[in-house]
C-alpha cells in the first residue's frame, strides 16, 4: 500500500482518532475500561489489580453466579457432552439440552416456544432482520439498545424513532406509517442507560389498535421485574401481549447467549430463516445446562427478587438524599449523573480508590453532557455493603465537584 495514500486515508483518520482519544484518557490516569478481574468472590466482591473491591457494576441481578445448583448442572453437562458441539444447530449442533433449555424458557415466559442464539446481540439482530425487509417499517424507542438499531439497518426496513417512552409520539408515528408493509414496534423493557421501564400497557394497546407487531427486549427485566422475576408482562399484571419476547442468558442468567420466545410458528420460522441461527455455532453444553438451571432457581427461590428490589430502593433513595441525580430509574440499574465526561472519570477514579468498583458511561454511548456512572445493585449485596458504597459515593461526588 502506498505510504502517502495510507497516511491520508479516511479509515486511518478514524483509527487515529480513537487511538488519540484512548491514549489521552490513559495518560491522564482515567482509563477504566477492559480492566481484568483476577477473581470473583461471591456476587458482591471482585479482586481487581490485586485489591478486593465491592462490585457495583455487575449484571448478576439475582446473585446467581456461583450458585451450587447451577454449577453442578454445568459440570454434569461438561462430563456428558464435553466443551462444545462442533456444529450449527440446524445440522449436527443440536443437543437434547438445547431443546430442554428452550422449553424451559418458553414456560418461564408464558410462550408457546423459544429459540436460543449465541448472544443477546445476535438474537436482536436475528429478530428484526428476519421479521422485516425493505417494504416494512420498524418503530423504535429513541433509547433502544444498539443491537436493535443494528438489526433494523441490516434488514433494510425503514427505521423510525419515537421520543423516549412518549406514547403520544408513538401513536402519531403509527398513524402516519404506511400500512402496506409490516409494522414492527421494538422497545426495551428496562432501558440499560437510564434504568426506567417502558409503558408496556400503552404500547401494547397502540400496537393492537394500529395492527403492529410488538417486540420487547427483556435483557434487563428478566429476574428483575415481576413478583417472580418473569419480566415486564408480569410486572404490569398483563397476559401474553408481547409477540416477540427477547432476552439474554448473560445478565440475571449467569451463562451466555440470547433467546427469542413467542408463537410456535414464529419460532419455527426463526429456526429456518434466521441467518444468525443457521450460520452460528450452537451454545456449549455447560452454558446451556447452567442457563436452564438458573431459570429453575429463580422460580424456586423467589426471595431473591424481593431482596433485589429492596436493595435497589435502599441504594437509590440513599443517593438522592445525598444529592445525586439518579434520573428516572425505578430498577436496580442506577445512573448517577455526572455531566461532563471528565467528571464521570474522576468520580470513578475516587470510587475505585476506595474499593468500590463502578464504571463510567460517556459519549458517544450517551449524549455529551450526560455522562454518568451506571451503578448496579444485586441481591448479593448486604445493607452494610450499600451503606458503605453510599459513603464512598458521597466522598467521591464531593471531590469530583458533582455534589
Amino acid at each position: 500500500m502506498d505510504a502517502d495514500w495510507k497516511a491520508n486515508d479516511k479509515l486511518t483518520e478514524h483509527i487515529n482518532y480513537w487511538a488519540d482519544r484512548v491514549n489521552a484518557i490513559k495518560d491522564a490516569g482515567l482509563y477504566f475500561f477492559n480492566q481484568p478481574v483476577d477473581e470473583l468472590r461471591g456476587n458482591a466482591r471482585a479482586v481487581v489489580r490485586g485489591r478486593e473491591m465491592m462490585m457495583f457494576a455487575s449484571y448478576s441481578y439475582l446473585g446467581l453466579l456461583g450458585h451450587p445448583r447451577i454449577n453442578e448442572a454445568a459440570r454434569a453437562a461438561l462430563d456428558r457432552f464435553g466443551t462444545g458441539t462442533h456444529g450449527v444447530r440446524l445440522l449436527a449442533g443440536t443437543l437434547r439440552l438445547h431443546e430442554e433449555l428452550e422449553e424451559t424458557i418458553a414456560s418461564f415466559k408464558c410462550a408457546e416456544a423459544a429459540v436460543t442464539f449465541s448472544s443477546g446481540y445476535a438474537a436482536n439482530l436475528a429478530a428484526v432482520s428476519t421479521l422485516v425487509g425493505r417494504r416494512d417499517t420498524v418503530i423504535c424507542d429513541k433509547l433502544n439498545h444498539a443491537s436493535i438499531v443494528d438489526g433494523c439497518l441490516l434488514s433494510g426496513a425503514k427505521l423510525v424513532r419515537f421520543k423516549h417512552n412518549d406514547m403520544d409520539d408513538l401513536e402519531r408515528i403509527l398513524q402516519s406509517t404506511d400500512s402496506s408493509g409490516v409494522k414492527l414496534v421494538a422497545v426495551d423493557a428496562v432501558f440499560s442507560m437510564d434504568g426506567d421501564v417502558i409503558n408496556l400497557p400503552r404500547v401494547a394497546e397502540l400496537c393492537r389498535k394500529h395492527h403492529a407487531w410488538l417486540m420487547v427486549d427483556e435483557a434487563h427485566s428478566v429476574g428483575v421485574l415481576g413478583k417472580t422475576g418473569r419480566g415486564i408482562e408480569e410486572h404490569f399484571g398483563m397476559g401474553d401481549v408481547v409477540d416477540i419476547k427477547m432476552g439474554t442468558l448473560s445478565k440475571t442468567i449467569p451463562s451466555v447467549g440470547g433467546y427469542l420466545a413467542g408463537r410456535k410458528d414464529l419460532i419455527q420460522m426463526f429456526k429456518h430463516a434466521s441467518r444468525a441461527f443457521i450460520f452460528s455455532a450452537a451454545l456449549p453444553p455447560a452454558q446451556v445446562a447452567a442457563a436452564k438451571a438458573a431459570f429453575e432457581v429463580i422460580l424456586d427461590e423467589p426471595d431473591r427478587v424481593e431482596t433485589l428490589n429492596r436493595n435497589a430502593q435502599h441504594f437509590t433513595t440513599g443517593l438522592k438524599q445525598i444529592g445525586f441525580d439518579t434520573m428516572s430509574t425505578t430498577t436496580p440499574i442506577v445512573p448517577v449523573l455526572c455531566g461532563a465526561d471528565e467528571r464521570a472519570y474522576k468520580m470513578v477514579q475516587r470510587c475505585q480508590y476506595h474499593d468500590v468498583f463502578v464504571l463510567p458511561v460517556v459519549s458517544p454511548a450517551v449524549p455529551p453532557g450526560l455522562a454518568r456512572l451506571r451503578s448496579t445493585v444485586t441481591a448479593g449485596h448486604t445493607s452494610q455493603d450499600i451503606e458503605r458504597a453510599l459513603d464512598v459515593f458521597e466522598t467521591a461526588g464531593k471531590q469530583a465537584g458533582i455534589i
